[in-house]
């Protein structure tokens, strides 16, 4: 297990904040000295964790199995019309994250993405119903086994930076990463409304290692 790139500015920088705290604590509150390292060690161990890369490679391409694209609990399976893009009935899948959770997202299936957008907006908490379409978020689509297939990153009350990798036209594998979310936040995955889940609501799922769906075959 690794460090993610995106957790190194943030790791580096709240050493250096710490690191001034403890030292002011001990030329001006000496009493505080103790309880400020610990804080200080604990809280820098918890952006270590939150920022970790476990290796979540790919071994078998099943690209008729539909991956859980991060880690989290399954809040939402329902069927919705989706308006960006598709324009159409379909399953949703939603997957919340928690601080405690990996917060990289990967590719579910084989992809060549053919829209991406970014949205600025709100930060309501990431279970609420609105978040999908009044949050700060990006949608990513593409198409596989003549069906297509949209991401949605959301952002929490927490989540204030979503960082996504995908570029239109480009090519990418089943398990590839799509994004990083920082700090509590969701991801939506609609599918071909013929799909079939694999989980239901309260199932704690891994990504790229839960089936969330398969498609009918």
């Amino acid at each position: 297990m690794t460090i993610h790139r995106e957790g190194y500015p943030t790791l580096v920088l709240s050493f250096i904040l710490l690191f001034i705290l403890t030292v002011s604590c001990k030329f001006f509150f000496p009493a505080l000295l103790l309880p400020a390292v610990v804080l200080s060690v604990a809280l820098w161990l918890f952006l270590v964790s939150f920022f970790r890369k476990p290796d979540r490679s790919i071994v078998n391409n099943d690209n008729n199995s539909i991956l859980s694209p991060c880690d989290g609990k399954v809040v939402v399976i329902e069927k919705v019309h989706e308006p960006e893009y598709l324009n159409g009935e379909c399953l949703m899948i939603s997957v919340f994250m928690s601080p405690l959770n990996v917060h990289i997202n990967w590719y579910p299936t084989d992809a060549v993405v053919e829209y991406y957008k970014y949205h600025p907006g709100k930060y309501l908490a990431a279970w609420n119903p609105k978040a999908s379409t009044e949050n700060e978020r990006t949608t990513v689509c593409y198409n596989i086994h003549g069906s297509r297939v949209l991401l949605r990153q959301v952002a929490g009350a927490l989540a204030r930076r979503i960082v996504c990798y995908a570029v239109e036209g480009k090519s990418y594998k089943q398990g590839d990463e799509m994004g990083f979310i920082k700090f509590g936040s969701r991801v939506d995955i609609y599918l071909p409304i013929s799909a079939i889940p694999s989980v239901k609501i309260g199932d704690k799922v891994t990504g790229n290692r839960t089936v969330l769906a398969l498609f009918q075959k």
